[in-house]
């Protein structure tokens, strides 16, 4: 089994309840939930990582979204 390693989140108030939230609705646990968030933007590319983490400018986002779809679309054939 691989070895897991335990992270301590800070989450705002809406955070908090959007993630109980989810965890309900899906039947997961919390922890299961972030987990797999965590698994999921790790193995995102950079222009990813930038959009999620608010990098880019606002009046760029437009194009940065037109970019990430047409390099998501490449990957796909």
């Amino acid at each position: 089994m691989a070895k897991k390693i335990v992270a301590r989140l800070e989450l705002s108030k809406e955070a908090k309840d959007q993630l109980m939230t989810t965890s309900g609705r899906s039947g997961m646990t919390q922890v299961s939930v972030a987990s797999r968030l965590f698994e999921w933007f790790s193995h995102q590319s950079e222009l990813i990582h930038g959009a999620v983490l608010g990098q880019y400018p606002k009046d760029i986002l437009p194009e940065v979204a037109q970019l990430i779809l047409k390099r998501l679309d490449r990957k796909k054939e």
